[in-house]
Formats: structure tokens, sequence, C-alpha cells
């Protein structure tokens, strides 16, 4: 008997479940349909097509309907929306939109990836012409034939998320000056406050105009201009908005058919893929899977995870067993010159869940300060308190920002505590790394901290200090405090100082020890507790404190 697959959608999750479903089953009938014209294309590339970085239209397209069915002998139906779904019966209702006929096909096993859609909130004016988002091919082709014949001065992008960001970068690029909206008090949500401090800094730096703890309630067109008005009254005078406030399962498929779905929105599987109909699966942006680390919930409208669900679902439909265990929601982003990751669980996460949890920050250099080019990056880690075992981590800095998420995002799926973290022999050589990787640097400064080798303190904590019994130590020079300032009420005696002026100390006192990044600080922790004082060493640093 000849299997039948039906998969709808494309891209990351369908088409990859399409050519695995044919390399496991050579004899199969496979049909792919999809609404749109593209059924592969590079969709995290498409903000930089239109920033002119990626100069060809045709290499976002992974490959064509044509050369993927002559491949794959695969039925690729592009411009054929699927509009329901008939259980009982195990049919598809389709829409042709190149004849405008509807008919019926058959499943032995179907296979959903209709993906997410940007939110457009009913918004008064939300219709303008100059009003974009950005989700696949045509959305690309429209905003770049706007830029390039409209040649905006101004653009508006609401939302500080990933497309968010990569466009205001690549519109900067096409010379338009641009204004980031964002509701939340920061930028990139995936990581933590303090992180995407690093973040706010850069852009601003860059030219970009940051409204934060800001929403939009409408558009209003003025002439050759938009009036995108805000929540915090302010209007902002624009020739284009992008829309990138984030994105919404396509979930009306499934919801139609009785599947059930979850308190996002997203279509509930088992982690074979499948749905509440043994015949049915689903993958990529549409679906909920669970957390790898608390094994809770969750949406991660990632093309990673997408790709290797849609060659999971293709192995079960077939016959094989295939799990998927989980998700990180391992990420990275480039933000100009600056380069953000994170993996696994962020600290808002952790108190949300009531998750017991130790953190620490360390800043190092991409690889030996010796040798040209060295980029610095900071590193927060999030570990149990308990076991050690890493539990999240948020990388912002320049160049190998990338390679170091990568390792932590493997050291959270095998388990590793932050003393593994310690031990890890990774490849060094003076252009690479240092003779102690960022990562094993992490590792130490997290260990230190379950050990009882130094106790923290941070950021947050600074402002309940009580002045009566605690002093606030700089270990720097002078001179760098004179050039970058230092933290209010604090006193200076240089680490290497530090031995000759422990007279000027009160032992009764506790002191806030803080350097640029927090070895000096380590240092001078271990020096005077040896000598019977109470210190508590700032995580991070001024580097990361001298914000506040």
């Amino acid at each position: 008997m000849i299997n039948k697959f039906v998969i709808t959608g494309g891209v990351a999750g369908g088409a990859t479940a399409a050519a695995r479903l044919r390399r496991l089953d050579e004899h199969a009938e496979i049909i792919l349909l999809d609404r749109g014209e593209y059924i592969s294309f590079a969709n995290c590339g498409l903000p930089y097509y239109i920033g002119g970085i990626i100069k060809k239209r045709e290499d976002l397209l992974v490959t064509t309907a044509q050369d993927f069915s002559l491949r794959y002998r695969i039925d690729i139906r592009p411009f054929s929306e699927v509009t329901a779904i008939d259980r009982k019966n195990k049919q598809v209702h389709i829409k042709d939109h190149q004849t405008g006929k509807s008919y019926r096909e058959t499943y032995g096993k179907l296979i959903l990836s209709p993906g997410a859609a940007p939110l457009k909130p009913p918004l008064e004016g939300i219709d303008d012409p100059r009003i974009f988002t950005l989700r696949n091919i045509p959305d690309t082709d429209s905003i770049k034939q706007f830029i390039d014949t409209q040649k905006p001065k101004h653009a508006v992008v609401v939302g500080g998320g990933f497309i968010g960001l990569e466009m205001a970068e690549n519109l900067v690029f096409r010379g338009a000056k641009v204004t980031v909206i964002e509701m939340a008090d920061q930028v990139m949500t995936s990581i933590d406050p303090e992180m995407a401090h690093f973040v706010h800094g850069h852009l601003k730096r860059k030219g970009v105009l940051l409204e934060l703890k800001n929403g939009i309630t409408g558009f209003l067109a003025k002439g050759d201009h938009l009036a995108v008005k805000t929540s915090s009254g302010r209007v902002i005078d624009c020739d284009m908005v992008l829309l990138a406030a984030g994105v919404r399962p396509e979930n009306e498929l499934a919801v139609q058919a009785g599947l059930p779905t979850g308190k996002r929105g997203g279509i509930l599987v088992n982690n074979a893929l499948q749905t509440q109909d043994p015949d049915i699966y689903a993958v990529g942006d549409a679906i909920e899977t669970r957390e790898l680390t608390t094994g809770l919930e969750t949406m991660t409208p990632l093309a990673g995870p997408a790709n290797k669900q849609g060659r999971i679902a293709a192995d079960n439909v077939s016959g094989r067993r295939s799990t998927f265990k989980g998700t990180l929601g391992t990420s990275v982003a480039k933000v100009f010159d600056l380069t953000v990751a994170s993996t696994g669980k962020n600290e808002k996460s952790l108190l949300a869940q009531a998750v017991p949890y130790k953190k620490s920050y360390t800043t190092s250099g991409s690889h030996a300060s010796y040798y040209p080019g060295s980029e610095s990056m900071t590193i927060k880690l999030l570990f149990s308190p308990s076991s050690g075992k890493v539990l999240g981590a948020q990388v912002v800095g320049g160049k190998g920002v990338d390679k170091r998420v990568d390792v932590l995002a493997t050291a959270i799926k095998g388990g590793l505590t932050v003393y593994d973290l310690e031990e890890l022999e990774l490849a060094y050589a003076p252009p690479y790394s240092s003779a102690k990787d960022p990562v094993n640097v992490a590792g130490f400064v997290a260990a230190n901290i379950l050990k009882g080798d130094v106790v923290t303190v941070y950021s947050e904590d600074l402002k309940d200090l009580d002045p009566q019994t605690h002093v606030i130590l700089d270990l720097r020079t002078p001179i760098e405090i004179k050039m970058l300032g230092a933290l209010q009420g604090s006193i200076n005696i240089p680490v290497d100082d530090l031995r000759g002026r422990m007279g000027e100390l009160d032992p009764d006192k506790t002191y806030i020890l803080y350097c640029a990044v927090g070895i000096r600080a380590y240092i001078a922790y271990r020096i005077l507790v040896q000598h019977g004082f109470t210190a508590k060493n700032l995580s991070g640093g001024f580097t990361l404190c001298g914000h506040l």
C-alpha cells in the first residue's frame, strides 16, 4: 500500500518534512500545499535584502517549487490554500488561488506547518499603504520597492524584538532616521533588562531613537507623511511604519478542526509532534512545545526548531519513532556592530516560575588581548544553587558571541554544571580565544559563588544599602574614574594600593567592592576577608552597573 502524506505550508517546517519523507519513502505520494508562491525561502535574510546587504533577490530563495519537485518527486502546489480539514473523512479542502476553484484532497497522514503571522492590531489608520509587516517574499518586495522609490527620511519601527531591530539597522543603512517604539521597558525581551542596557546604548550611538514603555494607539495620514499616535500622547511624524510587535500562531485550521490549542494559541502536540488526532501532526511557529529545562509549555518561533520538528514529524508519520525533547530558544541577532545572544531561561522567567537560581556576570575578550582586534563580551550565567546545573545564559558583545552561546546551549542540553564549564577544553589560539575561554571564565566565577569563595551583590541591591553600615569601594585607578565616572558615594583605593591602605578601612563596615568588570574586585575581596573585613563583590562591575 502506498502511503499518502499531505503537508500544509512550506518553508522551514513543511519543506523540511517533505524532503525528509521522500528520503525515507521513495514510493510515497507526497503533496505540499502552500497558499503563496514561494515554498522555501530564507525568511531570516529578508531584512538584509531590504538593507542592501544581500544584493540578489534570488539568493533568498532556498529552492523553487520546480526544482524541489524535480529533485524529490513531490507534488508541489503553490497558491493552494487549505481552508478546512475534514478529520472524519481524512480530507482537506483546498482553494486554488490561480484558478479560483476549490477541491478536496484525501490524506493518510497530515502535517500542519502554517507558521505565525505578524500582529496587526485593529487600530485607526492601520491599513495605510505606508504601514508594512514583514513575513514573506511579497512583503519584502513591497517594502524594498517603497524604499527604492519613495526614499523615506524617517521610519518608525513598532517593536524592539529580532525583526524590529534588524529592520531598524537596515533602514538606517538605507538612509532613514529610525525611531523604535516598544511597549516594554527594554528591547530584546529574551534577555534581561541589565543586558538590554548594552543594546540601548549601542542603538543610541548609531542614531536610533528609542521610545520605551510606549505603545501605538493609531495612525493618521498627514499629506505625504504619517502621524503615529502613541499611548504617551506623543505624536511622531514619519514616512513609513514597520509593524514588528510580535507574531500570533496561525491556528485557524486546527481550531476549526477541533484540535486543542494552548494558552498562547499554539497547536498542542506531544513529543512526537502529533496532535490530538493521531493522523495529524504539526510543526513550526504554530505549535506549543516544552521548555527543555523546565518542561513547561512554550512557543519558539525560530527557524532552527522548525527545521528539526519537520524532520521529526516526517520520521513519525513514516513509521519511525523520533521525539522532540524540547527547546532552549537559543537565538542570536546582529544589532549594527553588536551581537546579542541567549539560550535557556532568563532571570525574568525563572522568577515568574519560582525556580531557584543564582547568577553571575563576567566580561572577557573575544580572543587574546595581545592579538589585534579583540572585542569585549559580557556573559550572564544563570545556574542552580544546589547542583550548579546551567539554566540559561545571555551574551552581548562583539566578535565571538555566537560561538560562546552555542557552547553554553550545548552545556544546557547536556545537563552540564558550572563546574563542568570550568573544565571544558575549548579550542585556543591567540586569534580565536584565550587560554581561559570566556565560557571557562564564566564557569570559574559561578563556581566561586557556589563554593563560597566570594559573596556577591548585584546592581539592584545598591538602592537598599544602608550608608551607615556599607561603604562602596572603587578599586580602579584615578585615571579610569576621571574618564568614565564612578558610582555615587563610592571611595577610591586602587587594588594595587589596598594592602598598604587597609588602615584607612573600618572593620565594622561592610565593603561593596567594584572595578571595571569584577576581576580586581574579586582579588580585593580575597585580600580583605583574609584580613578580617566583611566584603561583597558587585557582580559585573562598573561596566554593567555604571549607568545606575
